[in-house]
């Protein structure tokens, strides 16, 4: 099977998952979004659809067939997978909507209210740590030669790595993300150290792609010649648009941080009132329902 003809019957089934993912979200939103409003706002929505979006966009639209002849093609599908859609689908707070009771009372996470076998498992891949090695250990491997040419050469470990770099950066970004829960045992200022600590393999690989004087993968030797670059440009442009990307975006998410952890709204105490205060506001409209039937 060729890659053309794989990526159209493979584009089709992600690009129809990711539908049907869609649909199933806005279905329960429209369900519970009356009940706990604060939890999901209308923001989230479009947060979690553009997140699928760029995960469609770099696995089944166009641009996908493009990334066996050049590498910044291929690059930008590496950081729509794991940089720019994973913070998205998570803000959108999918966690909040699925983990439904049917009569609509909020329940929650999985590896919170389960204290067995699988709330371990769900804390332990849900630790920063967890995240940051995952997420680093995705990135250099996937990038070393033979590891590189080997998802160029099989579709099936082209699949595999696209995968990787998708759980292993929501994996990533659920500790930024979802600073407050149980999951996090150490202080949430450390965050900020945990997204620096995530820019150094990046801008090592990536400054290394822009000033190795070689090219690393000889795949792209002739392929990018036809769009006009030398492979060693294309490589250029690839590791300067990686560099460029990952700065921008943890240099936002790290502001964005800082500025929701110095805001008095932040605070543990007004985490617990705001709990408490939407518990005692669901019940109170569970018991008026009650009433009225």
């Amino acid at each position: 099977m060729t890659h053309d003809h794989h990526l159209t019957v493979g584009s089709f089934l992600i690009s129809a998952s990711l539908f049907l993912i869609g649909l199933v979200y806005l279905r329960q939103w429209m369900r519970v979004a009356w009940l706990v409003p604060d939890d999901v706002k209308s923001w989230r929505v479009g947060s979690f659809l553009v997140g699928l979006l760029l995960v469609w966009v770099g696995l089944c639209s166009p641009l996908s067939f493009l990334d066996h002849d050049l590498l910044t093609v291929h690059m930008v599908q590496h950081l729509l997978l794991m940089t720019l859609a994973p913070p998205l689908i998570l803000l959108g707070a999918p966690w909040k909507l699925l983990l439904q009771h049917r009569e609509q009372r909020p329940v929650e996470p999985i590896a919170r209210r389960h204290g067995g076998p699988i709330g371990k498992v769900g804390r332990m891949l849900l630790h920063p740590v967890v995240g940051w090695i995952g997420a680093t250990a995705t990135l250099v491997v996937w990038h070393i030669p033979g590891a590189f040419m080997l998802g160029l050469r099989s579709e099936m470990w082209h699949e595999i790595e696209q995968a990787s770099f998708l759980v292993t950066g929501l994996l990533f970004w659920w500790p930024v993300v979802e600073p407050s829960r149980d999951t996090l045992k150490w202080p949430e200022s450390s965050i900020l150290l945990y997204l620096f600590l995530a820019t150094l393999p990046c801008d090592i690989l990536s400054g290394f792609l822009v000033f190795c004087d070689r090219v690393v993968y000889p795949f792209y030797l002739s392929s990018s010649q036809r769009f006009g670059l030398t492979a060693l440009e294309d490589q250029q442009c690839a590791g300067a648009l990686m560099w460029t990307c990952v700065t921008i975006v943890y240099l936002i998410a790290g502001a964005v941080f800082a500025a929701r952890l110095l805001s008095p709204r932040w605070s543990p105490d007004y985490l617990i009132l705001q709990s408490e205060s939407q518990a005692i506001a669901v019940a109170h409209q569970e018991e008026q329902r009650m009433e009225v039937v």
